[in-house]
C-alpha cells in the first residue's frame, strides 16, 4: 500500500530563507522516494547585517519574523506533519541570533536551531550524496553559502576530514574577507589534496546549481575548470543590472554568483581537480532525509521493544 506523507525543511542562509516540502512516497517494495511538492525563496539577506555590523537589523528581524509565520501557514495548508528549521552563519555570528530565535518561537510558533558549519556539512552529506559520488574516487565536497563555505573531502565513499572557513558570497560582496583567510583555505585545500592522485570537486549550494543551468550541460555531466573561468570572466563583464536584464538573474543571485565563481576556482587551483559534479543537493534536502529517517529508525525501534 503507497504511502504519502509530507515533511518540510527551514534553510535560514546568509542570502535568502527557504522552505522546502516534500512528498515523501513509501512503496511496499521499491525505496522511498523524495519529490519537491514546494519550495518558497525569500530574499531576506541576513549576512549583510551580521557581517557588517555583527547583528541583525530591526527591519531584517521583522522580515524574518513575517517569513516565519507564512512559512508556518503554509506548512499547515500543505498538512506537513514534521519539519526542522536551521540557521547558519548569519544567525550563528549576529549579536542578537540567540535573541531572534526565541522572538521566532513566541510570534510565530517555529522552533529554530542554530547550527555550526560541521553540523551544516553532515547534514548535507546526509542527503542522496552517498548514491551520487563513485565510491572508488575522492572528491572535495565544497558547499558555498552566504557566510561560510564549508569543505570536505571524501575518499572511497567515507568523510576523511572537513573544515569550515568565514569566506561565502555575501562576506566577499562586503569585501569582509582578508589575504588571510584565503591563504588558510589554500594551505588547508592544498594539504588535504595531495594525499591523493586525483581528485574530482562537487558543489552545492544556490549560485553552483544556477551556473550549472546556464551551462546547459545535460544532467551529471560534470563542469571543467576552462568553463567556469570563462564563465567568471563573462558575468564580471556584464554590470550587475544587465546579469538580471540579459541573464534573467535573479537580483539577490546577480551579485553574489560572481564570488560563488571565485570560491570553486580557487578550489580548482588549489586542489589539482579538472571536474567539478553538481548534483542538485543542498541543506533542505539534507533536513528532509534526516528528519523521515530519524522517525522511521524511531518507529523501528518502538516496535522492536
Amino acid at each position: 500500500m503507497l504511502k504519502i506523507r509530507k515533511f518540510a525543511a527551514i534553510d535560514i542562509g546568509s542570502n535568502a530563507v527557504r522552505l522546502l516540502i516534500n512528498n515523501v512516497i513509501e512503496y511496499p517494495d521499491i525505496p522511498t522516494q523524495f519529490k519537491k511538492s514546494s519550495l518558497v525563496r525569500v530574499p531576506v539577506r541576513l549576512g549583510e547585517d551580521s557581517f557588517t555590523v555583527g547583528e541583525i537589523s530591526n527591519l531584517n528581524a521583522s522580515r524574518i519574523i513575517d517569513t516565519m509565520k507564512s512559512f508556518k501557514l503554509l506548512m499547515r495548508v500543505h498538512g506537513v506533519e514534521q519539519y526542522m528549521a536551521c540557521a547558519t552563519s548569519a544567525m550563528r555570528e549576529a549579536n542578537n541570533g540567540n535573541e531572534l530565535v526565541s522572538i521566532i518561537k513566541q510570534k510565530a510558533g517555529i522552533d529554530v536551531e542554530i547550527i555550526d558549519g560541521k553540523k551544516e556539512a553532515a547534514i548535507i552529506a546526509s542527503t542522496d550524496l552517498y548514491s551520487l559520488i563513485d565510491r572508488e574516487k575522492t572528491y572535495l565536497y565544497v558547499d558555498v553559502g552566504g557566510g561560510s563555505t564549508e569543505f570536505t573531502i571524501f575518499d572511497h565513499g567515507k568523510i576523511v576530514e572537513s573544515k569550515s572557513f568565514k569566506v561565502g558570497t555575501v562576506r566577499l560582496l562586503n569585501e569582509m574577507t582578508g589575504k588571510q583567510t584565503w591563504s588558510e583555505i589554500q594551505k588547508w585545500i592544498t594539504k588535504a589534496s595531495k594525499k591523493y592522485k586525483k581528485i574530482d570537486i562537487i558543489g552545492s549550494g544556490g549560485n553552483i546549481n544556477k551556473l550549472f543551468k546556464m551551462s546547459a550541460s545535460k544532467p551529471g555531466e560534470p563542469l571543467s575548470y576552462v568553463y567556469l573561468n570563462s564563465q567568471y570572466q563573462f558575468l564580471q563583464e556584464l554590470t550587475y543590472d544587465q546579469r538580471i536584464s540579459e541573464l534573467g538573474l535573479n537580483p539577490d543571485r546577480a551579485d553574489v554568483i560572481i564570488p560563488a565563481a571565485q570560491i570553486y576556482l580557487n578550489a580548482f587551483k588549489w586542489s589539482g581537480a579538472k571536474k567539478l559534479h553538481v548534483p542538485k543537493i543542498g541543506l533542505s534536502d539534507g533536513i528532509i532525509k534526516l528528519l523521515y529517517y530519524q522517525q522511521k529508525n524511531k518507529t523501528l525501534s518502538h516496535l522492536e521493544h
